[in-house]
C-alpha cells in the first residue's frame, strides 16, 4: 500500500462519521415519512445504468459522468440523477400501471468534480416524480410537497422561487439576433449574474426598444409576485405568452389552496442547468445560506425518449446542501447509550442485565474489562455505565 494515498480519498468523495450518519439518517426518516403521507412509493434503481441510454439522456454534463466498462465491454454509468432512471421504469416495468404514477427515492448520485474544493462528487437525494399529470395541479402538489419537507427537517426562512423555462426560451429566441447572443444572456441568467447581463445587453447591435424589453425582463425578478405575472403578457404579447401566464396564475393561485404562496417568488429569469425541463422550473432554499437546496420542474418530452411520451415533474432536495443548511444538523444527534463492563466472572449476568435494556428499547453496549486500556476516559462517551467487573 502506497503511504501517498494511505488517508486519502478519492476526489470529491468523502466519509460519513458516526454522528453526521445519525444527524442524516433522522432527517431521512422525517422526509421520507412525509413523502409517504403524500401517497407516493418508494423505489430504487441500479447505481450503475447503460451509458447510451441515462448516460445520454440526464441533463449532466458529458465531462460530470463516472464511466466503466462492464464484463461484455460495454460502457456504463454511476448514475448521475434519478429522474432519467425513473424514466426508464415508468416506460418499462410500471407500463402497465395506472397513470398518474407518484413515485419517490433517496439515492447516492454520482458526478465527476475538477479540482474544486469541497464539491462532492458523492451525494445523497431525496426526491419525487409524478408522472402523467400534465396539469398546474402536478407542479402545484409537488412544490407544495418540497416545502413541506423543508420545512418539516426544521429549515428556517424557506422559499421556493419559480420560473417558466418555456417563456425564458420563448423571450430570448424572440429578442435575440442570434443563437449566440441567446445562449449567452442565458449564461448570465444561470449565474444569476444582473450586472454582467446589462453590460452584454449594452454591447449588443439591437434596437433600444429590445433592449429595453431586456432591462424590463431583468428587472421583473425584483417585482411582487402579481407584477411579476403582469409582465409576462408585457414581454411576450404573444399567444405562447397568454398561455404561459395564464398556467402560471392557475399555478400561483392552487399554492395559495395549498397554504404556501407566502414562501413563493416567481421569477421570469430563472433558468435550469438541466436542459429536459420545458415548463415550471424551481428551486427551495431556506436558512442563511445562499445556495440552492432543493430543485425541480416539469419534463414533458423526457419519457417520450423512452417510447412511452408522458407528461411529468417532479424535484430533488440535496441532503448534504440542507444540512448545512440546517446548521451542522440542528437538534439532537446524539444516541443514548448505556454500557454494561463485565469480568469474566460476571459476564453472565452481564449478558442478561443488557438483554432486558435491549427488550425495553435501550441500547446498550457489552465490553469486556480486559479489553479496555482506560475504563475511565471510554465511559465517558455513554449516558450511563454498569459495572459487573467486581
Amino acid at each position: 500500500m502506497s503511504d501517498l494515498y494511505m488517508f486519502e480519498k478519492p476526489l470529491g468523495m468523502r466519509d460519513t462519521l458516526p454522528a453526521l450518519y445519525r444527524c442524516k439518517q433522522r432527517i431521512k426518516n422525517i422526509l421520507n415519512d412525509e413523502i409517504g403521507k403524500w401517497g407516493y412509493d418508494f423505489m430504487a434503481t441500479p447505481a450503475l445504468e447503460y451509458e447510451e441510454t441515462i448516460g445520454k439522456v440526464s441533463a449532466i454534463v458529458d465531462h460530470h459522468l463516472f464511466r466503466l466498462l462492464d464484463k461484455e465491454g460495454r460502457t456504463v454509468v454511476l448514475r448521475p440523477d434519478m429522474t432519467a432512471p425513473i424514466a426508464r421504469v415508468a416506460a418499462s416495468s410500471l407500463k402497465e400501471q395506472p397513470l398518474p404514477l407518484r413515485l419517490a427515492y433517496t439515492a447516492a448520485l454520482f458526478r465527476t468534480q475538477q479540482f474544486e474544493g469541497g464539491r462532492p462528487a458523492e451525494f445523497e437525494q431525496t426526491g419525487v416524480e409524478l408522472i402523467g399529470d400534465a396539469t398546474a395541479h402536478a407542479d402545484a402538489e409537488v412544490i407544495a410537497l418540497m416545502v413541506s419537507l423543508l420545512k418539516m427537517s426544521g429549515l428556517k426562512n424557506v422559499k421556493v422561487v419559480i420560473g417558466h423555462t418555456g417563456f425564458v426560451n420563448a423571450f430570448l429566441a424572440d429578442i435575440a439576433d442570434s443563437a449566440d447572443d441567446e445562449s449567452a444572456l442565458r449564461w448570465f441568467l444561470y449565474k444569476k449574474n444582473d450586472v454582467g447581463f446589462r453590460e452584454h445587453v449594452y454591447s449588443l447591435n439591437m434596437t433600444d426598444e429590445n433592449k429595453q424589453r431586456l432591462f424590463m425582463f431583468i428587472d421583473s425578478r425584483r417585482e411582487h409576485n402579481e407584477n411579476t405575472l403582469a409582465k409576462i403578457k408585457t414581454l411576450l404579447p404573444s399567444s405562447h405568452g397568454r398561455v404561459i401566464y395564464q398556467y402560471l396564475s392557475q399555478l400561483y393561485l392552487l399554492l395559495e389552496n395549498h397554504g404556501v404562496s407566502g414562501c413563493i417568488d416567481l421569477d421570469l429569469t430563472l433558468v435550469s442547468h438541466l436542459d429536459y425541463y420545458t415548463g415550471v422550473v424551481f428551486q427551495g432554499y431556506g436558512g442563511s445560506k445562499g445556495f440552492a437546496i432543493s430543485s425541480g420542474g416539469r419534463y414533458d418530452e423526457l419519457l417520450a425518449k423512452f417510447n412511452r411520451p408522458l407528461p411529468a415533474t417532479g424535484f430533488g432536495l440535496r441532503l448534504d446542501r440542507l444540512i448545512e443548511a440546517l446548521g451542522n444538523c440542528q437538534g439532537n444527534d446524539s444516541i443514548n447509550k448505556t454500557v454494561v463492563i463485565y469480568s469474566e466472572a460476571n459476564q453472565e449476568k452481564a449478558f442478561k442485565y443488557a438483554e432486558e435494556l435491549r427488550k425495553q428499547g435501550q441500547s446498550v453496549v457489552l465490553q469486556a474489562q480486559a479489553g479496555l486500556e482506560d475504563a475511565e476516559a471510554f465511559v465517558k462517551h455513554f449516558s450511563s455505565a454498569v459495572d459487573f467487573s467486581l
